[in-house]
């Protein structure tokens, strides 16, 4: 399969991965998490979000975001977030059966939440008929591309924190985030309130393997027994572990999802102009939305591997990953031009 523009899921590992996990596997070590390479990659997470984060590596984003939840929330609370959040679009109704509470989803322009929207559903406190309003769940890069600032969120966290609610952030592409905005992993969550964060790293080089990291001592109570009872534990945990050390050394995070972002903004430049292709969302991280005719894309796609994201729009998703080339970008862009040039003539 050659490179395409579906998923930055779609990509390969970095080599500096690669090598790491090989370097690791030589000899034996203690299993789920009790070996030198998990010590070693908590110490990094503390100096990634501070001494009292607690990272607890997970097999993927949908564990993460679930055990993140179930750690906050009992059957009878409820999740306040994006109509358009993964957790509720994309996780298969994993938080609901595995959890047992309610979403709350909110309508937002660009995939935003803002305190005047999470307030619509911030009633019923107390009233012992509706499920009870505990945590407010954002996505940083938007499911859209966009960035909230960090004077969005810590409003956001504000409101959530004055009505004894937590907030969670789903970070699958928090790296591309902290790039876009020129801030460390800390500035970005722990220092602006949040509660629980889903890290994610598969989409950007590791080859396997996400992290829930507890920021609020407060809710770190039991997790060990929740990730076990959740089937999230891994048995050979240096083998996850030692991804993560990779990622942080030499700010390996950083190069690859600079590259990806960078990678987006050429891609937006080169089909802003074209005729008939509109990019609808702004481009802030390592995705492009575009609207375009359907005869356009879907004969496009007879020659890239692309996600439609809204059929009744006709738009569509393209992703930039950090093996993304120059050179991949121009192909597609001309391919896209010719396609559309074509359909111009033969109508």
């Amino acid at each position: 399969m050659k490179r395409g523009f579906g998923s930055d899921n779609h990509s390969g590992i970095s080599p500096e991965v690669l090598e790491a996990i090989a370097q690791a596997n030589n000899g034996h070590a203690l299993a789920y998490g009790d070996d030198e390479y998990s010590g070693m990659t908590r110490k990094l997470f503390k100096q990634q979000f501070g001494e009292a984060a607690e990272v607890y590596p997970v097999f993927n984003g949908t564990g993460a975001n679930t055990l993140c939840i179930d750690a906050m929330v009992r059957s009878h609370e409820a999740v306040i977030c994006a109509e358009t959040a993964h957790i509720n679009v994309d996780e298969c109704g994993s938080i609901q059966r595995v959890v047992g509470c309610r979403l709350l989803p909110v309508p937002t322009p660009e995939g935003k939440l803002t305190p005047e929207l999470i307030r619509t559903q911030m009633h019923g406190f107390g009233f012992q008929h509706h499920s009870q309003p505990k945590v407010i769940s954002i996505t940083q890069p938007t499911e859209l591309g966009t960035l909230y600032t960090l004077e969005e969120i810590r409003a956001i966290a504000d409101l959530a924190h004055a009505h004894n609610m937590f907030l969670h952030m789903d970070g699958a592409r928090l790296a591309n985030a902290a790039v876009a905005l020129g801030k460390s992993f800390m500035e970005i969550t722990t220092g602006i309130g949040v509660d629980a964060l889903s890290f994610g790293g598969t989409k950007n080089g590791l080859m396997t393997g996400e992290s829930v990291v507890i920021l609020n001592p407060a809710l770190n109570n039991n997790f060990l027994y929740r990730r076990k009872q959740a089937m999230q534990l891994c048995s050979k945990m240096r083998f996850m572990a030692v991804q993560f050390q990779a990622y942080f050394k030499n700010d390996l995070w950083r190069r690859n999802a600079e590259h990806s972002n960078r990678m987006a903004q050429l891609l937006y430049e080169s089909v802003k102009g074209l005729p008939q292709v509109k990019v609808v969302y702004p481009v802030q991280a390592n995705a492009v939305f575009a609207q375009l005719p359907r005869r356009i894309w879907q004969q496009l796609q007879q020659h890239y591997f692309f996600y439609e994201w809204d059929e009744s729009a006709d738009i569509v998703r393209w992703m930039c990953s950090f093996d993304t080339t120059e050179e991949d970008i121009a192909a597609f862009a001309e391919t896209l031009e010719k396609i559309i040039t074509n359909n111009n003539i033969n109508n």
